[in-house]
């Protein structure tokens, strides 16, 4: 076992209102500092094997980078006890310990010694940080000439220089251009493949399924999952977005055609649904949408139609999803005063992630065209998911490649 944690507790104790002028203590010489207690840890226990990549994700406020400290032993634990088998480096945030004064030679081996090599091992070295940086013609320039990217570029390249058998690790991936991003994920699968010991915390669920063994989720100081790197990052997005629902609320616009007393129908309600039926705020990519809408006749109304329009954050209109009573069984040919129709759909979900609407629109006598109510923007909702989606919605295909060589033999493949 390479670390092992038990009923770890960090609570710290904010200040509320300051008593820091002598106005303020003259005036109110009793006055005490306010302050309330944040509870970021409780009673979290876990356990890292030897040679294991271990991500820990949460939303940000979750615990994760105070667990991280805790750790590195940068912070101290209230209660709860932690042991690590082997030297440790902590990566916390990327640059801490530069001197912008210094060039960047000067840094790589200051760096290297605080790691725990010998000045003779750092200057080794020097060259090979620089080239995996791509800063070679930048080695006698200060730190403070450089450029944020060039700081991070050589942050990360000395990083990959520690010769520990724990590295702590707090989301640092995304560093640099494209390229060098492509460079430091190679090096994270060098250190996946090398059996150390990594501990990354991050919010990039690619990262986390791409290169970690096992993932936990915190949420509000608990762990609220643990085990397979999938299965964590799905939950943690879907806690993410339910909380985001939360934040941003789910949106019912009322339309003049709803509120006006001479309005045939209404929109009585309007919501997303799960396969057990319980109501739901946000749709996993792959996942069927299931929509469930309920419709009141205030006036007779003879064919009733029902559609639903579904646009992006942008109001640009992605797909349709409509219903008459010509072609679905169970309509009803006319709703009297009072009467409720229930109406329900479902789609397999294959939006690219964001946050998307619905409108509703009921027509008369079979006919979409006829409205007799339009409710514009009638329910919001979130899309979530790991899945890169080239534009808006993931469409199914085949495709096929054929392969004429130069000697006229002919080669198919097919995916």
């Amino acid at each position: 076992m390479a670390i092992e944690v038990r009923e770890l507790h960090k609570t710290f104790q904010l200040p509320g209102h300051k008593v820091d002028t002598i106005k303020e203590r003259m005036l109110h010489p009793l006055a005490r500092q306010q302050s309330h207690a944040l509870h970021a840890l409780r009673a979290v226990s876990f356990d890292v094997h030897r040679g294991e990549f271990f991500g820990i994700v949460g939303r940000n406020g979750s615990g994760k980078s105070t667990l991280l400290k805790l750790l590195a032993g940068i912070y101290r634990a209230d209660r709860g006890k932690i042991r690590m088998a082997g030297s440790l480096a902590p990566f916390i945030e990327l640059g801490v310990g530069f001197n912008p004064e210094l060039t960047a030679e000067e840094n790589i081996v200051l760096n290297g010694v605080m790691m725990g090599l010998t000045r003779s091992e750092a200057q080794e070295r020097i060259g090979g940080v620089l080239a995996f940086a791509e800063l070679e013609d930048f080695i006698d320039m200060q730190l403070k000439n450089y450029s944020t990217g060039m700081q991070v570029r050589l942050a990360f390249s000395v990083m990959l220089q520690a010769d520990t058998d724990i590295l702590l690790i707090d989301e640092v991936l995304a560093v640099g251009d494209a390229a060098f991003q492509q460079k430091c994920a190679d090096s994270f699968r060098e250190m996946r493949d090398s059996g150390r010991t990594v501990i990354l915390v991050t919010h990039d669920m690619r990262a986390v399924n791409e290169f970690c063994d096992k993932a936990m989720l915190l949420h509000d100081g608990r762990i609220d999952a643990i085990g397979d790197p999938h299965e964590v990052g799905g939950k943690y997005l879907s806690l993410n977005f339910d909380l985001a629902a939360d934040e941003y609320g789910v949106q019912r616009v009322r339309t003049r055609e709803e509120t006006a007393a001479a309005s045939e129908v209404i929109l009585r309600d309007l919501w997303l649904e799960s396969s057990d039926g319980s109501r739901i705020r946000n749709v996993a990519q792959g996942d069927e949408i299931r929509l469930h809408a309920t419709i009141e006749a205030r006036r007779a109304i003879f064919g009733p139609t029902v559609g639903f329009g579904v646009s992006d954050a942008n109001g640009i209109h992605v797909f349709g999803i409509n219903g008459g009573s010509e072609w679905i069984e169970g309509s009803p040919e006319r709703l009297a005063p009072g009467d409720r129709m229930e109406f329900r759909a479902k789609v397999v979900n294959r939006l690219a992630t964001g946050r998307y609407n619905i409108s509703c629109w009921i027509g008369r006598n079979k006919t979409p065209s006829n409205v007799a109510m339009h409710s514009e923007r009638a329910l919001d909702f979130l899309v979530f998911g790991q899945k890169a989606v080239s534009g808006m919605v993931d469409m199914d295909d085949q495709v096929s490649i054929d392969i004429e060589h130069s000697s006229g033999i002919a080669d198919e493949r097919s995916s």
